[in-house]
């Protein structure tokens, strides 16, 4: 006798109303204690009516068909099987009593992020969600392709992979164009794909919209920070890394291309060496001033340009102007910053560089770092080429309840080596709606930016 003649008559038999409304409603998704309460039992309680149940049918099943559980974990080895191809394989009828005999032969519903895989079956329910974590490594992945990569990887076929992707607590997300690219890294994935697509280098202004970024800056900051990407030069266009038949120049930055002149050449006069580094790496001449600066980089007794490692003295600029955001009193310093989005996203923000000359950061790259209050990490600024960096205020402005528009000042007591950050909108002009907004601020009227050190 086999299992399609019985098993589905066993449902009025075995079970009574109470458990076949129990079952249904777990194989529906539902929870134990939600199963339970439509019946006034507890989650216990509905765990012992199916088990016992379970039971039940199981004895009936060896007397029928002895190898059903053997059939059955042979056809669940598979990441995941549907419910309607498993009562094929066990000659049954595809019903919702057949899941009741699955869990007695230890099949499961697969395991996702997004949680059990319902109507689907396997007797390894982390095995699809290995396989799915596979298919998020191989991302980006083309809307179009995504079939492919899920077959590449093992998914079964008719798992709907796309909504799996879309579920919130999913790795990849979609972008703009419906590629789906990695959360974290949406941005540069989304640079990536575009490239590809189209197949020729951009010029950076051309990846702002794939990238969804609101500036140019933003989008060769995206860039640069990536090792997929890189810049061709002289035309200053974005390439990938891959396309082996680009003219790439061999250096990650103008600084790289000046020491590998003067390694290469020895000391060499300053006309001479932006000469020969621009024939490698054109850049221009204020660039390649600013590269001068590189804690590599020095001048000889006779005034030409060559290695600090083989003796020449670092070279440092004169003092820059002091721009009205900023006042100094002693060896007290303040900064007015404004508020944008890239400090409430926690980025490092570009100051004006007399902040690094006046704390001694005169070379290239230097930084120092300052403590701060609760629990804070310390606060950085950093020494580029032609600017300031002072990193990270996120935490700051959250708890000041500051928003875009707002005004931040920040304090550093270079004696004691410490930082502050405080509220620095003037009396009714804070745009935070907060009423009792901690704008406060001494106007009494002193130097540019003074009002800062109160």
């Amino acid at each position: 006798m086999e299992l399609r003649e019985w098993l589905t008559k066993s449902w009025d038999t075995v079970f009574d109303e109470r458990a076949r409304g129990i079952i249904e409603a777990r194989a529906a998704g539902r929870s134990l204690e939600e199963a339970g309460a439509g019946f006034g039992v507890t989650r216990e309680r509905a765990r012992q009516v199916i088990s016992e149940g379970q039971g039940k049918l199981a004895v009936m099943a060896d007397l029928v068909t002895p190898a059903w559980r053997a059939v059955a974990q042979q056809a669940g080895a598979a990441p995941a099987v549907r419910r309607e191809d498993l009562a094929v394989a066990l000659r049954a009828e595809d019903h919702v009593i057949l899941e009741v005999l699955l869990i007695e032969a230890g099949l499961r519903a697969p395991r996702t992020w997004a949680g059990p895989l319902r109507g689907w079956w396997t007797t390894d329910p982390d095995e699809l969600d290995r396989r799915l974590l596979r298919l998020v490594d191989r991302a980006p992945v083309r809307r179009g392709d995504l079939d492919e990569e899920a077959r590449v990887v093992g998914v079964p076929e008719g798992v709907s992979v796309a909504a799996l992707l879309d579920d919130p607590r999913s790795r990849v997300v979609r972008d703009a164009a419906g590629h789906w690219v990695r959360r974290k890294v949406r941005r540069r994935d989304s640079a990536y794909l575009h490239l590809l697509d189209t197949g020729r280098p951009c010029r950076a202004e051309e990846l702002v919209e794939p990238m969804g970024v609101t500036s140019v800056a933003a989008a060769r900051e995206g860039l640069r920070r990536d090792d997929r990407f890189v810049q061709v030069r002289p035309e200053g266009t974005w390439a990938l890394a891959e396309w082996s038949h680009l003219r790439v120049a061999p250096y990650g930055n103008a600084i790289e291309a000046v020491v590998a002149v003067v390694t290469e050449q020895g000391p060499i006069t300053q006309r001479t060496l932006f000469s020969q580094v621009s024939q490698v790496y054109p850049v221009s001449a204020s660039r390649l001033r600013q590269c001068l600066l590189s804690d590599q980089i020095g001048r000889t007794p006779e005034g030409l340009i060559d290695l600090v490692a083989r003796g020449a003295q670092p070279i440092e600029e004169p003092e820059p102007p002091r721009p009205d955001s900023m006042a100094v009193q002693g060896d007290v310093i303040g900064v007015r910053i404004p508020v944008d989005r890239d400090i409430l996203r926690g980025s490092g923000i570009r100051v004006h560089s007399w902040l690094t000359w006046r704390l001694g950061l005169r070379q290239t790259p230097m930084r120092r770092t300052f403590a701060t209050a609760g629990g804070h990490a310390p606060l950085t600024v950093t020494r580029a080429a032609s600017f300031a960096q002072v990193s990270t205020l996120r935490r700051h402005a959250i708890e000041l309840g500051a928003v875009e528009g707002c005004l931040l000042a920040v304090i550093l007591d270079l004696a004691a080596g410490t930082a502050r950050v405080r509220h620095g909108c003037a009396p009714g002009e804070c745009q935070t709606p907060l009423a009792d907004s901690p704008c406060r601020v001494d106007q009494t009227p002193r130097e540019p930016g003074a009002r800062l050190m109160t």
